[in-house]
């Protein structure tokens, strides 16, 4: 049995899909027979860097999970505080979320103290290197985490090849595709989703999940929906997820292109107990991305047997095979249109990817990820 710290977001912090994934390690390592706690935030972005409406949930605490709410991001003797702390915990493995520069002087910090106990093994699950909202100084603040941890693991070919790209030893760098989401629950039936979320349409569905931000395309989901072909399709658009960027310019896009009887808007945040339904009652989801590394939607609508529309960008095509679980396509709305327009006009293409998609999720396991990252751990150079 080892003894394993996870370093980053948990509840009651949203994290914009981390904490679920680090609760959800927690859990993988625990049923594995290892000692797991999280060490959270008590303060994880000041106000004026978050563009959300808060970073707080109001549903209950994951049962069974030890969460320790101690870093503070921006506070020094904070970090130095929770280093020695965890220097002396002694764990065996410290993972370490890394995915913003902001957070590298914090995160590296307490791993460089941690680590002075010549025991702890620190690895760093690396979601994004190079950020997809850049500022200044991001380099030199990722230069520097990426100097505190021994060794790093990736969930796209594209962060490992930033990883390396920053001088980082490929013997250093493990790859394992982000696992499933699998503990929102069970599939409900279409009729039951529907009824639950209110949507008093007909229409087949088109899954827009998540925070929505400027690199994620949503201008290029509506466009495809303005396309000739797609406005004669009996198809509707359901955008479910806060705005973390102006509503304004996506919202005047709708009317410009008179689309308010396609386009539903469920802009609040999603609480983890409804996040089937949304799934449930599409039949098809769509990250019609910019750019990307990898992405948490995709997890969830595999645990939901639902195809997928993502463009080829990032570590995006690693997770969806094209014509197995769906479609990769260029990040061009006519592009986008067309494939939505077979995927809703052929119904053995559908029923086909369905069935293959099944397939294709055996792919993605949390018990791979907790090997990888002790892997990591073990040859860290």
């Amino acid at each position: 049995m080892a003894r394993v710290v996870i370093l980053g977001p948990a509840h009651p912090l949203r994290g914009g899909g981390m904490a679920t994934f680090n609760e959800r390690l927690a859990r993988a390592f625990m049923e594995m027979g290892h000692e797991v706690s999280i060490y959270s935030f008590s303060l994880q972005y000041p106000g004026f860097l978050f563009p959300g409406k808060s970073q707080y949930t109001d549903e209950p605490p994951p049962t069974g999970i030890n969460i320790i709410t101690a870093v503070n991001s921006i506070n020094p003797l904070n970090w130095r505080k929770t280093g020695k702390e965890l220097k002396h915990l002694k764990p065996d493995l410290l993972v370490v979320r890394y995915w913003l520069p902001f957070m590298a002087p914090c995160l590296g910090t307490i791993a460089s103290i941690t680590k002075k106990n010549k025991h702890t093994r620190v690895v760093a699950i690396t979601d994004n290197v190079i950020p997809h909202e850049k500022r200044p100084f991001d380099k030199q603040l990722t230069k520097y985490f990426l100097k505190k941890a021994d060794a790093f693991v990736t969930m796209s070919s594209s962060v490992e090849k930033d990883l390396l790209h920053f001088g980082v030893h490929k013997n250093r760098v493990f790859r394992c595709p982000h696992p499933l989401y699998d503990h929102f629950g069970k599939i409900a039936d279409r009729k039951q989703a529907r009824d639950f979320l209110k949507l008093d349409t007909d229409h087949k569905l088109v899954l827009f999940f998540g925070f929505i931000r400027e690199y994620k395309g949503l201008d290029l989901l509506i466009k495809a929906f303005a396309e000739p072909a797609m406005r004669t399709l009996p198809v509707s658009l359901l955008v479910a997820g806060e705005f973390y960027t102006r509503a304004k310019p996506y919202l005047e896009m709708v009317e410009e292109y008179k689309l308010q009887d396609r386009v539903i808007w469920r802009t609040n945040f999603i609480p983890n107990d409804a996040v089937r339904y949304y799934f449930s009652a599409a039949d098809l989801v769509a990250q019609p991305y910019k750019h990307a590394t990898q992405s948490g939607v995709t997890q969830v609508a595999y645990h939901f047997d639902k195809p997928m529309l993502v463009t080829n960008v990032g570590g995006l095509p690693e997770m969806v095979t094209h014509g197995k679980a769906g479609y990769v396509v260029e990040p061009e709305p006519p592009a986008i249109a067309a494939a939505m327009v077979e995927f809703f006009s052929n119904k053995p293409i559908t029923e086909a990817l369905s069935n293959s998609l099944k397939q294709e999720k055996k792919r993605f396991s949390w018990k791979r990820m907790v090997e990888t990252l002790f892997l990591a751990a073990g040859n860290h150079g």
